[in-house]
C-alpha cells in the first residue's frame, strides 16, 4: 500500500483535531459556549441499570443532591433485570424520596428500550441520561439546561473524569486520554452546534425529540439482531440527522471508573470500536449535509479508522513496525507533557504523570490492528457487555466532584 495517502489522511484528522478546531474556539470566544438563564424546565434523570451493585446506590444519591429546584426534577431507575443486588440497592436509594422512583423491566430489553420505556412514562420536558456509576457534579443539571439555547438544540453533554485515576497505570493513562477526548476533539464539531457523540455518562435531551425518534431507536439491529452497544452515539447521530443541533459542555461533568486491567479495557474499546464502525459507516449516508468542515473531518475520521490497521500489519510484515512505534512514543510523549502543563493548577492527586501517557503508544497499534477487524466480524453483537456484577471503586458524592472547569476561553487539551 502507498503509505502517502495514509500519511495525509492522518495529517488531516490530527490538524482538524488540535489546530483548526482550537482556533475556532479562541476566536469566538465566550459565544463558543452560549448559555441563557431565563430557561429553567421541568427535568426527569433517568438511570438505565444492569449489575451495578452498590454503585447504584451512590449515584442516586449524587443526583439528589442538584442545585435545581427539587419541584422540578425527578429520578428513575430502569432496572434491566439484573442479575445481582443491583435493583434492591436502587430501591434503598428511594427510599423516602417522592422524587425518586424505580422501574424493572418485564425481560431484559437493552439499555436504549429501557431509558425508552421511561421516556414514555415521563411528562418531563428535558430528560437527562446518567450511567449507573457515575457520581454527577451538583450544578450537572442546571448547567446543562442552561445550554438549550433555541429550541433546535436537542442535545447537550457533559464530561466526564476518572475517579480513580490512581489506581493502576492503566487508569493514569485513560485519565490523559480523557483530557484529551473530551474537549479538543469535540471543538470542530462544537463550532457548529453538531457534536456526533454525546456520552452516555451525563447528556440532556428534549423529550419530544427522543418520541419522536422512538421508532427508530426502538429497531436498531444489525442483519435483524437487534443492537444494545454504542446507543449514545448511534441517538446522538440520529438526533443530527433529524436536523436538530447537539452541543457540548465541560461545565457540567460528572466522574467515572476507568477499567483497571488490560481485560476490562480491552472489553471498553471493542464495544467502543463496534460502534464507532458501525455507526460511521452508516452515517455516510448522510454526512454531506452536515457543515463541509465536520463533513470532512467526520469522513476522513471513518476512513482512517479503516485504513490504521492494514498500515500497521504492512509494517509488521516489511519490519518498519518499530520506526512507526517510535513515531507513536515521541507524539505521546509531546501530549503527555502539554497535559501536565495544562494541569499544573490541579492540586497533586487530581492529576497524574505526564509519562502516565506513554503505554497508550504500545496499546494503540494493537487495539487498531487486532480490534478493528475482530469488531467488523461481532457487528451483530447483541451483549450489554457490562463488567459484570462488581463495580470499581467509586468516589462517594460531596459537593464538585471534580475539579472546575476552565473558564470560558480557556482551552484544554483534548485528544
Amino acid at each position: 500500500m502507498e503509505l502517502f495517502p495514509i500519511q495525509l489522511l492522518i495529517l488531516l484528522v490530527l490538524m482538524n483535531r488540535y489546530l483548526l478546531g482550537p482556533f475556532i474556539r479562541r476566536v469566538r470566544g465566550g459565544e463558543f459556549d452560549r448559555t441563557r438563564d431565563d430557561y429553567e424546565p421541568t427535568v426527569a434523570i433517568i438511570i438505565p441499570l444492569y449489575n451495578e451493585g452498590e454503585g447504584i446506590f451512590h449515584t442516586v444519591r449524587s443526583l439528589l443532591g442538584q442545585d435545581y429546584p427539587r419541584e422540578k426534577l425527578s429520578i428513575v431507575v430502569v432496572d434491566d433485570c439484573s442479575q445481582d443486588d443491583s435493583y434492591a440497592w436502587a430501591c434503598k436509594a428511594a427510599e423516602g424520596r417522592a422524587n425518586v422512583s424505580v422501574m424493572r423491566n418485564p425481560h431484559n430489553m437493552g439499555k436504549r428500550k429501557g431509558i425508552n420505556r421511561a421516556v414514555r412514562a415521563s411528562s418531563a420536558e428535558i430528560i437527562v441520561s446518567v450511567d449507573s456509576d457515575v457520581v454527577a457534579d451538583r450544578r450537572a443539571v442546571r448547567e446543562l439546561v442552561r445550554r438549550f439555547t433555541s429550541e433546535d438544540v436537542a442535545a447537550v453533554g457533559g464530561r466526564t473524569f476518572v475517579v480513580n485515576r490512581h489506581a493502576s497505570w492503566l487508569t493514569r493513562m485513560v485519565e490523559i486520554k480523557f483530557h484529551y477526548s473530551q474537549d479538543w476533539l469535540k471543538d470542530l464539531e462544537r463550532s457548529f452546534d453538531r457534536v456526533m457523540c454525546l456520552t452516555g455518562c451525563l447528556t440532556a435531551y428534549r423529550r419530544h425529540v427522543l418520541l419522536e425518534l422512538e421508532p427508530i431507536l426502538e429497531n436498531r439491529n444489525v442483519a435483524g439482531v437487534s443492537i444494545k452497544y454504542g446507543e449514545d452515539r448511534f441517538l446522538t447521530r440520529q438526533i443530527v440527522k433529524a436536523g436538530y443541533r447537539t452541543r457540548y459542555t465541560s461545565a457540567a461533568f460528572c466522574q467515572t471508573a476507568a477499567p483497571r486491567d488490560l481485560p476490562s479495557y480491552y472489553s471498553q474499546q471493542l464495544r467502543w470500536r463496534r460502534s464507532n464502525l458501525i455507526d460511521m459507516f452508516c452515517g455516510m449516508s448522510h454526512a454531506w449535509r452536515l457543515p463541509a468542515p465536520v463533513a470532512i473531518h467526520y469522513t476522513a475520521q471513518f476512513v482512517l479508522l479503516l485504513a490504521y490497521p492494514v498500515v500497521i500489519l504492512e509494517n509488521l510484515s516489511n519490519g518498519d513496525f518499530m520506526e512507526v512505534l517510535l513515531k507513536h512514543l515521541g507524539l505521546i510523549a509531546v501530549m503527555g507533557v502539554i497535559y501536565r502543563y495544562e494541569t499544573r493548577h490541579l492540586p497533586a492527586e487530581l492529576r497524574v504523570p505526564a509519562h502516565a501517557f506513554l503505554p497508550i503508544a504500545f496499546l494503540m497499534p494493537v487495539t487498531y490492528a487486532l480490534f478493528t477487524p475482530l469488531a467488523l466480524l461481532t457487528l451483530d453483537s447483541g451483549s450489554w457487555e457490562t463488567r459484570g456484577s462488581t463495580a470499581p471503586a467509586r468516589a462517594a458524592p460531596a459537593g464538585r466532584t471534580s475539579p472546575p472547569p476552565p473558564a470560558a476561553g480557556t482551552t484544554t487539551a483534548g485528544m
